[in-house]
């Protein structure tokens, strides 16, 4: 099994290379996992760098003692993909967010499409926020990430059409194949540079909303021949372009 992955803000050791990991995580590491000497960790920043460690001793119930090696830097995968996510309802943005980290997306965006039914305003929109946020932290540490991916502030229809104007390749996923919506498994894939792909709501996205998108320079393009919820389709078209761009060889 691979060691367990704990998140640092830095990688402090004292004179024998040995790292105390304390606070929430170091709860978690000594009264939830209950790790004990001579146990495999791994540290990280959730930025890309990240130390292998051996756990040497416990101190109370939050104190992890961890003999570190050398940091490494991970570098930046490309292309880096980024999923446009609108706000579904209840839970199922933090299920979008937590299946499409383990998969490997690179930064999520929310979005308020014109057809979502849940809102981000005010307080609420902060704690729905924060809870994306918090997801992505723990499935990144779950699926053993050591880069994990941004989740940006909730976006307006024209802030993600800006988005989509200055990426490689800009893709809104449209099970309508009436408008002449291609095959994303066919699709021709930059090597480099950033895919945006955007996700629509439940109630499917606005043709003033697939307008405002072509013209920034976006193709639309369908899945298969089943329409997916839009809390699975960006896992779906994340875990293809995976695999088509080469990340997963």
């Amino acid at each position: 099994m691979t060691a367990p992955v704990f998140l640092v803000e830095h990688f402090d050791t004292d004179g024998e290379g040995r790292h105390v990991l304390d606070g929430p995580e170091g709860r978690h590491a000594v009264s939830v996992k209950r790790l004990h000497s001579g146990e495999d960790v791994r540290l990280t920043d959730g930025a890309g760098r990240w130390a292998d460690g051996v756990v040497v001793d416990t101190e109370g119930k939050d104190r992890l003692i961890v003999r570190i090696g050398a940091v490494t830097e991970e570098p930046a995968e490309e292309p880096r993909i980024t999923v446009v996510q609108a706000l579904p309802k209840g839970d199922r943005g933090e299920l979008a967010v937590e299946t499409m980290t383990e998969t490997g997306v690179d930064a999520i965006v929310p979005w308020a499409a014109s057809r979502c039914i849940t809102q981000w305003r005010g307080e609420r929109g902060l704690k729905a926020l924060g809870k994306w946020r918090a997801t992505a932290r723990e499935a990144g540490k779950q699926s053993r990430r050591t880069r994990f991916p941004e989740v940006a502030d909730a976006m307006t229809t024209k802030q993600v059409a800006a988005l989509l104007a200055e990426a490689d390749l800009a893709a809104v996923l449209h099970e309508d194949t009436a408008l002449g919506t291609e095959p994303f498994a066919t699709a021709a894939l930059p090597g480099s540079g950033e895919i945006v792909l955007v996700v629509g709501p439940e109630g499917g996205i606005s043709a003033e909303e697939v307008a405002l998108f072509t013209e920034a320079g976006a193709k639309t393009f369908h899945l298969g021949r089943t329409v997916l919820r839009t809390s699975t389709a960006g896992t779906v078209a994340t875990a293809l372009l995976l695999a088509r761009t080469g990340r997963w060889s």
